[in-house]
């Protein structure tokens, strides 16, 4: 459990308003369930710290590092979450020659360090492209769920040359509105509550999921909700121009059942704004949508991609 670069722990990181874990038995107890969920996970390639402006993100790579392989993909998971929210995903992800990236999101609960206060949204475009430059990656795919949908569009708006497209699964605060059911569980994940109460609310937001049970990554989630303080400015909604004004293709999948906005006016709003935008309505699914539908949802990621990547060799892009 010895990390290479050294966890924000304690009350002095509060002062300087950055994430972090409340003592040392808290970081502890965290590390131990990251590292029994990382084992439900392929084993990663490599596992790298790389330094960013505002802070060290932890990056898992799956696959191996070759300068001729098809664009990589790179995960980023929902809020509170971290790269073992990826354990029912990353099998059907593995496509051979193509690179998956898993990393922990700066500021949220997992092994990434934040050293910088985040000011707006727009940080949060500018560390991911500053990871992607770190990684050597001139152009990536990216997949992102939730408040991890929402990053990704941060890195379009703020770097749209490195972004060969995005696929987003139920993303926060993007084509909806963040309803009060969501601002429920976000204040859940912000204080200390009993242990049933983050169950339930976790239950709430995954459509009635049990997670009463021995669920690693719902384990993971509760212990990042009790044992680790977030410093984040609330996500900024874009306007139409903002969405409208980002040329990528992308790959939206709204969850009919979601709590975190009004499912039909989502995929009405995305429908409406994205210049090359794949729009679907899951009914059946909720917000927890990666880990109901997993070989769904890694085919039709799978598939829209590889048409990006055919597309852009078809026009010199790659």
């Amino acid at each position: 459990m010895n990390d290479p670069v050294r966890p924000n722990i304690g009350a002095e990181f509060r002062r300087r308003r950055l994430g972090h874990f409340r003592d040392a038995p808290a970081y502890s107890r965290y590390r131990r369930i990251y590292d029994q969920a990382m084992a439900g996970l392929p084993a990663p390639d490599a596992i790298q710290d790389v330094p960013t402006g505002f802070g060290t993100v932890r990056v898992h790579r799956f696959g191996p590092d070759g300068a001729d392989a098809a664009t990589p993909l790179l995960l980023l998971p929902g809020r509170t979450a971290s790269t073992p929210m990826w354990a029912p995903n990353l099998t059907g992800l593995r496509a051979p020659g193509r690179v998956v990236y898993a990393i922990d999101l700066l500021g949220e609960p997992g092994l990434s360090v934040q050293s910088r206060p985040f000011a707006s949204a727009a940080d949060h475009g500018v560390w991911l492209s500053e990871l992607l430059t770190g990684l050597g990656l001139d152009r990536t795919h990216l997949l992102g769920v939730s408040i991890g949908g929402w990053t990704a569009f941060r890195l379009a708006v703020h770097a749209p040359e490195k972004v060969a497209s995005l696929s987003l699964l139920d993303p926060a605060s993007l084509f909806g509105r963040i309803t009060w059911k969501a601002v429920a569980v976000s204040l859940g994940a912000l204080g200390p509550l009993p242990e049933p109460w983050r169950r339930r609310l976790l239950s709430w937001i995954s459509g009635g999921a049990d997670t009463s049970g021995d669920d690693p990554v719902a384990a993971l989630i509760s212990a990042g909700m009790r044992d680790f303080t977030a410093f984040l400015p609330p996500p900024t909604y874009p306007s139409d121009e903002e969405v409208a004004a980002v040329g990528i293709p992308t790959l939206a999948v709204i969850a009919g059942r979601s709590i975190i906005h009004d499912p039909g006016r989502a995929a009405e709003r995305a429908r409406r704004l994205l210049s090359r935008g794949t729009v679907e309505l899951w009914p059946d699914a909720s917000h927890a949508l990666n880990g109901e539908f997993p070989e769904r949802v890694a085919a039709r990621v799978l598939a829209f991609i590889d048409r990006v990547d055919a597309d852009d060799a078809l026009h010199g892009r790659r």
